[in-house]
């Protein structure tokens, strides 16, 4: 499995002989980076903004997943969970996704606003990868980022979701939510390889993506 970062909180999630994912593809034009220029076999969408739901951007026809459910395609299981909304009708819905490639299980919180309790960790299982959004909106800092992890208790970290050079949109930068997990000496790297589930970590482990290109 191999993991990319295209920026904000959209990420391109491979594996051979199985399914293509793209998570929250969004209008360049209101987050900053470049055009994006991806194909896809799936596209999840957390919630309804732009910087979040751009499907055109995705090349082709993908199967499009914008809400909670489960689902199956080219091999990949996915469930959507939502997260925000449940009480109050103006508030933003967002939807987690558990991607499970083989065994290998990547979540996407979206733009959580709230730490999810035990029962729902228990419901989605383990999870090895874990993309978070650590400056999101909405008073989901870098606290509730670090609960969020000691909840779930993932393999693996990745942050998403906070100011870069490439980004427009007012965000905090990623030093604080390092400096929080005392991973300050932390290299950014292309992308993330994954040859199984044995090649995991047993302790949580930050790895930080660099912004690609498209």
């Amino acid at each position: 499995m191999e993991i990319t970062w295209y920026g904000h909180s959209c990420f391109r999630i491979t594996e051979r002989g199985l399914a293509t994912v793209v998570t929250d593809p969004y209008d360049y034009r209101q987050v900053g980076y470049d055009p994006l220029k991806l194909k896809a076999d799936i596209v999840t969408i957390s919630h309804n903004s732009p910087g979040h739901n751009n499907l055109a951007a995705i090349k082709g026809t993908p199967y499009r997943i914008t809400g909670p459910g489960e689902f199956e395609v080219g091999g990949v299981f996915i469930t959507g969970v939502q997260t925000n909304g449940h009480k109050d009708e103006n508030e933003p819905r967002n939807t987690l996704y558990m991607i499970d490639y083989n065994g290998i299980t990547v979540v996407h919180l979206g733009d959580m606003n709230r730490v999810p309790t035990q029962t729902e960790v228990e419901a989605l299982g383990n999870v090895n990868i874990a993309l978070v959004p650590v400056a999101s909106s909405g008073g989901f800092n870098v606290s509730k980022a670090i609960e969020v992890i000691s909840v779930f208790e993932p393999n693996i970290v990745i942050p998403m979701h906070y100011a870069t050079e490439g980004a427009t949109v007012k965000l905090e930068p990623l030093n604080r939510f390092l400096k929080e997990m005392g991973q300050t000496d932390i290299k950014p790297q292309p992308s993330l390889k994954i040859a199984s589930v044995n090649n995991l970590p047993e302790e949580t482990q930050v790895v930080v993506l660099d912004y690609q290109r498209s």
